[in-house]
């Protein structure tokens, strides 16, 4: 059976990479059949389309040629299909016959490129009336098909011209100067008292003031107003000051990204919520230690970054019946489509985001808001003083991860079977009690996880994330377990209850996949 392995073998992956030439080699539309290096003509049998002006290049050579000769026996063409004996002209350089040639550039491919997006760059149309007067400020009204209508009154004063006055044709031009601004002045209606003087500069100068108000119009038009279901932030922290906010106590929230069937949780201490990944949902060998831990705990089933399609309906189906079996308090939501696959659940139950909603503004918060979420984990990226500046426009509770190994990759394939799928033969080490890991050139090892049912790996970052929250204004905390044992946790969470950072773990019955 042939494997996807990627980069994890240890001989090169031709697949991959193409180490003898290692730059774009293009397109392969054949092999030189014969070539006379005097008049530099080469014939090849078209493996592809080939046209005038297209730029292509030769196996052992780096150089780009550029199709201007195209013949089919002796008559020149303009284009030639695959399949084709044909030859090409004036090629000179480090060729010989079966040699493979590539095509770079399509001209065909790239002049309707070229006429996609510049059929797609449309200016937006402005109607202006100018009035010019002696002594008088210049007036514009400047209008559009989208209900647009300014008026600007300028700073502008047009003088009685002693030589040269300005026509309305000069105005005209320059006011069609808009070059890479989005917007043309399709219209003019100019009201030009005569024997005038303006300076160009002038005219240039109202012009961008015409086109920076209409801008800045638009701009402030199409921002959307606060949802009338967003609560009244300043309301809010006016009850609940910074310094309050800081100083209560942090709820603890748990998850566990593996279970033991042989551990007791209820031993667990001082925590107020347990997220457990959907995929113990689906084994009913964990049944029994999930319906202990919903019992005694505010129980959320964490759902996973990436949720194959062909799975979907399946998940659901789980989901369905641990709401039916278990006291469930609600989900952990990883990612936006997850929004919409449990979306007849958000009246009866409570939506969590995960730091991986990448939640860096308040806007982002309003619109996860607006889809239901009532807890906001905070990316892992943002600095203290970006936590401060949210708290004072954010109406719902935040959470923070202070503790744990977090993961750097999610892979759709499988490192322990090295495949992209189960198979029979497979020898299913995910199932076994050894943990494994990837181990880097320094000796650094990353813990693999595996998701058996979608057949997807994570792998963790060798060190543990240990964050001093004490100053920081969040409603709770959130505790990530690996491969911890209970006392362990147990002594995590005293510590976190502290306010300090813990730092060391004691790494067991551990298994190495290879070197990367």
């Amino acid at each position: 059976m042939d494997f996807l392995v990627g980069h994890l073998d240890n001989k090169p992956n031709r697949n991959l990479i193409f180490k003898e030439k290692p730059n774009n080699i293009g397109i392969y539309i054949g092999n030189v059949a014969n070539y006379n290096p005097v008049k530099g003509h080469i014939t090849l049998n078209l493996n592809d389309n080939l046209t005038i002006g297209d730029t292509i290049t030769f196996e052992k050579e780096d150089a780009k040629y550029r199709i201007s000769e195209l013949m089919q026996g002796r008559n020149n063409i303009d284009y030639a299909k695959d399949g084709q004996l044909v030859t090409i002209g004036r090629m000179k350089g480090n060729i010989s016959p079966s040699d493979k040639i590539y095509k770079l550039e399509s001209k065909t491919l790239l002049t309707k490129v070229k006429s996609s997006y510049l059929n797609e760059y449309k200016k937006h149309c402005l109607f202006c009336k100018i009035e010019i007067r002696k002594n008088s400020p210049i007036i514009a009204e400047v209008y559009d098909k989208n209900n647009i209508n300014l008026k600007i009154v300028s700073n502008i004063i047009p003088q009685r011209a002693i030589m040269q006055p300005i026509t309305k044709q000069r105005i005209i031009l320059q006011f069609s100067k808009t070059g890479n601004t989005p917007f043309v002045f399709e219209k003019l209606d100019i009201d030009l008292e005569d024997n005038l003087y303006l300076n160009i500069s002038d005219l240039n100068n109202l012009r961008r003031s015409i086109i920076k108000n209409v801008s800045e119009l638009i701009i402030n038009s199409s921002k959307r107003a606060i949802s009338p279901n967003f609560p009244n932030v300043s309301k809010l922290k006016n009850e609940l000051n910074l310094e309050t906010s800081i100083c209560k106590e942090k709820e603890i929230s748990i998850l566990l990204n593996t279970l033991d069937i042989n551990t007791n949780y209820s031993e667990l201490e001082k925590v107020n919520r347990i997220y457990i990944p959907l995929q113990y949902f689906c084994m009913q060998e964990y049944s029994n230690i999930i319906k202990n831990i919903s019992n005694q705990f505010d129980t959320y089933i964490y759902m996973p970054n990436i949720i194959k399609s062909n799975y979907r309906n399946l998940f659901i189906n789980h989901i369905d019946k641990a709401l039916l079996e278990y006291n469930i308090k609600g989900f952990v939501l990883s990612n936006l489509g997850t929004f919409y696959m449990l979306e007849k659940y958000k009246k009866d139950y409570e939506f969590i985001g995960n730091y991986t909603l990448n939640v860096f503004n308040s806007s982002t918060i309003e619109a996860y808001y607006n889809l239901g979420l009532s807890n906001i984990t905070l990316s892992c990226e943002l600095a203290k003083q970006d936590i401060l500046k949210l708290y004072k426009t954010i109406p719902i509770k935040t959470e923070l991860i202070v503790y744990g190994n977090t993961p750097v990759m999610t892979l759709g394939y499988c490192i322990l079977g090295k495949s992209n799928k189960c198979y029979p033969n497979c020898k299913s080490l995910c199932k076994s009690k050894n943990n494994y890991y990837l181990k880097d050139r320094l000796g650094f090892r990353f813990r693999i996880l595996s998701d058996n049912l979608q057949t997807i790996n994570t792998i963790y970052n060798s060190k543990i994330t240990s964050l001093d929250f004490s100053n920081l204004p969040i409603d709770s905390v959130r505790i990530d377990i690996l491969d911890e044992n209970i006392l362990q946790i147990n002594n995590i969470i005293e510590t976190v209850k502290l306010g300090k950072r813990f730092d060391g773990k004691d790494f067991t019955n551990a298994n190495f996949i290879r070197d990367v």
